[in-house]
């Protein structure tokens, strides 16, 4: 059995970091991906994926991301379900990442923000070019 999940867009609001009671970090945030057609009046429209990452990951991405930025998650599709305070079963839908990629550079704005808080960096650009000279293509 399979289950994967590839999903490209857009953060709607910066990711929230959480820690639970026995130390792991977890990152929410939800991204916009835009459909593939416009709708009856010409409009393009969106869904909204919840987005869950556990971990370093959660914390690299807490750090690193804000709101309006495009990146790519890879990861598993989870459906959860608990019984609501006032009754009644609800379920959640969202996607668990194993990996993101951002897709575009941060604004010059973003980059001296970045160097204020700590000398955070992009972890994933290095990779990226490391990685690039291994293409077997």
């Amino acid at each position: 059995m399979l289950n994967r999940v590839i999903l490209i867009g857009r953060l709607t609001r910066d990711p929230e970091l959480k820690y639970t009671p026995n130390g792991k970090a977890v990152a929410t945030f939800t991204l916009a991906v835009d459909r593939g057609f416009t709708n009856q009046q010409g409009e393009r429209e969106a869904d909204f994926v919840p987005i869950v990452a556990w971990n370093k990951l959660a914390e690299t991405l807490a750090h690193n991301l804000v709101k309006g930025r495009l990146i790519a998650v890879e990861g598993k599709l989870r459906v959860r379900s608990y019984e609501a305070k006032e009754g009644g079963r609800r379920y959640v839908t969202e996607v668990i990442a194993d990996t993101v990629q951002f897709l575009e550079k941060k604004s010059s704005d973003a980059k001296e923000q970045e160097e204020q808080d700590d000398g955070l960096k992009d972890p994933f650009a290095e990779e990226e070019e490391k990685n690039f000279d291994e293409v077997p293509f």
